[in-house]
């Protein structure tokens, strides 16, 4: 592990409103170079699923957004240099002013991600540091992830600590090297978790804004391992705080872990495509209904589709329900609206989105979705006004 000295930054108030007649500010997230200009805000109107334009932000290829705790801002990777950049191309992370009122972003400032494709942030519980993830198509610098600290303005300042994971899997051309994919907290904010799909290794750090062992510090235990090949990519926790889900994108399954105190113990394994599933396949996202009671993950490659589970109130472990097309290709990422009446997915490779209906009662999503161009859409955040 290698580090820079950790350095403070003050943290932002945070508050929370009620959306005004049901309407939220929606933040898409996209690849440029085609269709596609930066971030696109949208009004999304819960009581009907439509979606109006409101203002587009240019910038490089925001793969990835997160939003401050009170809505003022926003930030956006920078995903460089990708497949075919040169190595020596680090990406970066840019700081948006948001109104929500005006559904308008205002460029900040940006800042290195200290490393080769980042593709995920995550905020610190207490607001004072950005965590962002570096994939890292190249082998030099290889996978890592850098803590950048959060200014009381919502800029960003340049990067207080570099974490590069070393160590590689099984799959030829996809695990030669590490390739850290997110940077998850837990419930209680004294772990971080990094995901690595190179490595197969969940990273465990504890993290100690007071200074005690320094801002990031490995745990005793280190990592967790999973399926050797399986290449876990992104995890989530459970309502009750008691247990994780995760997707393994090359193994394209859903595993399901109890959680206590930073240790995570493997409870189930489920595979996404349906049996006798001939293709490629690519897990890609996860996310829980606002309830807790389904959990939907996406697949990519030639499934293009959206699993659907019953979340068992007790243990945890998920129960398939149903399976639904995205009605386009490489489906990356999508978001439930927080009425849980909602849920949109973008088709990376076809320009398109759609919005389809949420059945509360039974998680299956309902046909004769909404349709939405967008170009390479990819990431989605929901925004009170």
């Amino acid at each position: 592990m290698a580090s820079v000295a950790a350095t403070h930054a003050f943290a932002q108030s945070a508050s929370t409103t009620a959306p005004a007649g049901g309407v939220y500010n929606l933040i898409v997230g996209t690849y440029t170079g085609g269709k596609s200009e930066g971030l696109y805000v949208y009004r999304f109107d819960t009581q009907t699923g439509e979606m109006q334009p409101v203002s587009v932000a240019k910038t490089v290829n925001p793969s990835f957004l997160v939003v401050s705790k009170d809505n003022r801002f926003v930030y956006a990777v920078n995903e460089l240099p990708g497949d075919n950049g040169p190595a020596s191309l680090r990406g970066d992370v840019s700081a948006f002013g948001f109104d929500a009122a005006s559904g308008q972003l205002t460029f900040l400032n940006k800042v290195s991600a200290q490393g080769n494709d980042p593709c995920y942030l995550s905020l610190s519980p207490d607001g004072r540091y950005l965590f962002v993830a570096n994939y890292s198509v190249a082998a030099d610098p290889g996978g890592s992830f850098a803590v950048l600290p959060v200014q009381q303005d919502g800029r960003l300042g340049e990067s207080v600590l570099t974490v590069h994971h070393e160590g590689g899997g099984p799959v030829k051309g996809r695990q030669d090297n590490a390739h850290v994919h997110s940077t998850v907290f837990s419930p209680d904010g004294r772990y971080l978790f990094t995901q690595d799909l190179g490595t197969d290794k969940l990273w465990t750090y504890r993290y100690t804004p007071d200074g005690s062992r320094g801002l990031v510090s490995p745990a005793e235990w280190r990592y967790t391992d999973v399926k050797s090949g399986s290449g876990p990519r992104h995890l989530i926790f459970g309502n009750d705080g008691r247990h994780a889900y995760l997707t393994s994108e090359l193994a394209a399954t859903v595993t399901v872990f109890a959680y206590h105190d930073g240790h995570m113990k493997l409870e189930q394994v489920e595979k996404l495509a349906e049996p006798g599933f001939k293709g490629t396949q690519g897990a890609a996202a996860l996310h829980l209904s606002p309830d807790g009671k389904f959990l939907y993950v996406s697949n990519r490659g030639d499934a293009n589709d959206i699993s659907i589970f019953a979340v068992d109130g007790d243990s945890g472990k998920l129960k398939r329900v149903g399976r639904q097309s995205s009605l386009g290709k490489s489906p990356r990422e999508f978001a439930i609206d927080p009425t849980g009446q909602w849920l949109i997915v973008g088709n990376q490779n076809s320009d398109t989105a759609y919005v389809f209906r949420r059945d509360q009662q039974t998680g299956l999503l309902e046909p004769n979705p909404k349709r939405v161009d967008i170009g390479s859409p990819v990431d989605f955040k929901f925004v009170a006004q």
